[in-house]
């Protein structure tokens, strides 16, 4: 008898295998995020240079994407994984050693500050070919019948590792502060490796020769003549530029909401947990029925709750002012992966999936870039709230000017 339990693909020790490494790894990574972005502020005290950090990672990222998917697709998966979860380790060592009494005392603060810069950039290089490698090889660790199941679940496990990796980070840096909370993440990426390397070898997608440029653009033209996943990923861009508030939550906590790191940690969790809540609860119960207007109404309500945490003053008003972003940001997640494993042909995952990394990955660190230079424009209350306004103004577009994502249903 076929086992349609959501739960079931969790008996292929393959896929089990890949969400543990990926996981950890993406623990490490947010970790790691977020004591950045902190770490930054304590030595600048703008959050100007916050946004600096998004756009250090999203010029690599964004440059190299379609290349990196052609990349994806001629080759083997696995060794792609491991070669830059190998990398993100390194950077977390150099990174590591950056914050050492001894490296400040040497150096000081300017020439720790362009360090730091130096390594996310290297981080953006990597992550144009870790992000779409991870989405392109599910595909490839599960039986077709149990695709959705195996993307929202994979979707739930980041989520759970993003909200443990913000809430956790918070914590590390008041027991541990940021050198020893960078030994944490280090070790966490490095069990993530050892996990990933135990996948098998699996063959390139692509097959037949073809010319770089043209190889490179077919993900491109698939996903621009594909209107409801275009829709999906144009709105999910845009929402996830004009609303990053997350990237302001360093200032929020410090000098309007007066907490601490773990006060901090916190704030940085809210949404995610949110989001895993809401996709836990879709994975066991998934949507039935008008997926695209659902998905309209939840990005609508996502700008409501970034203005509302805006203009907050007060502590728990700002955590679930997040908090039911995330849950509606829940909804955004799940409907796009879905849309995203279900409509793109195997030949193309590597390629669709680097721009669908440009869509909605990169638009987090543009959307950083976009919140400190906002910020450092209007101030920091108006820039969120002008992000929050911006994202409601996009769904109205989207609404009038793809009626057939409005209608979408799988």
């Amino acid at each position: 008898m076929l086992d349609t339990s959501p739960l079931s693909v969790f008996k292929i020790p393959e896929f089990r295998n890949f969400i543990l490494g990926r996981f950890v790894f993406i623990m490490g990574l947010r970790m790691m995020g977020t004591l950045v972005s902190w770490w930054m502020y304590e030595l600048t005290r703008d959050a100007f240079y916050i946004g600096m950090i998004g756009l250090a990672e999203a010029i690599p990222a964004v440059t190299l994407s379609l290349y990196a998917g052609y990349i994806i697709d001629k080759s083997e998966k696995k060794r792609i994984l491991v070669r830059a979860v190998s990398l993100y380790a390194i950077c977390a060592i150099i990174l590591l050693g950056a914050s050492s009494q001894w490296f400040r005392a040497e150096l000081g603060n300017k020439l720790i500050i362009i360090f730091i810069y130096s390594v996310i950039f290297f981080t953006g290089v990597i992550r144009a070919f870790s992000g779409p490698g991870f989405g392109a090889i599910i595909a490839s660790l599960v039986p077709r019948e149990k695709l959705i199941s195996a993307s929202q679940l994979s979707s739930t496990s980041w989520l759970i590792a993003s909200i443990t990796g913000h809430a956790s980070a918070g914590f590390l840096i008041a027991w541990f502060h940021v050198t020893g909370t960078f030994v944490v993440i280090t070790c966490l990426i490095l069990v993530g490796l050892f996990f990933i390397s135990r996948l098998k070898e699996k063959p390139p997608g692509m097959t037949a020769e073809k010319k770089t440029l043209e190889a490179v653009s077919e993900g491109l033209k698939y996903v621009f003549k594909t209107r409801e996943l275009l829709g999906a990923l144009t709105l999910d861009m845009f929402a996830v530029l004009f609303g990053g508030a997350v990237a302001m939550v360093p200032v929020y906590a410090k000098d309007i909401l007066h907490v601490g790191p773990i006060g901090f940690g916190w704030l940085n969790a809210a949404s995610d947990i949110g989001s895993i809540s809401m996709v836990i609860g879709l994975t066991l119960s998934p949507m039935r029925r008008k997926q695209g207007i659902k998905l309209l109404m939840a990005v609508a309500g996502f700008g409501l709750c970034i203005i509302v945490f805006g203009i907050s003053k007060w502590y728990w008003v700002s955590f679930g002012a997040l908090l039911v972003s995330g849950v509606l940001d829940g909804v955004s997640v799940v409907v796009r992966s879905n849309i995203v494993q279900i409509m793109t042909p195997d030949e193309l995952r590597g390629r669709v999936m680097s721009v669908n990394s440009m869509f909605i990955n990169s638009s987090n660190e543009i959307g950083q870039f976009e919140s400190g230079v906002a910020a450092k424009l209007m101030g920091v209350v108006p820039s969120v709230v002008f992000g929050g306004c911006m994202t409601i103004m996009v769904v109205i577009a989207t609404w009038f000017k793809a009626p057939s994502l409005k209608k979408l249903e799988y």
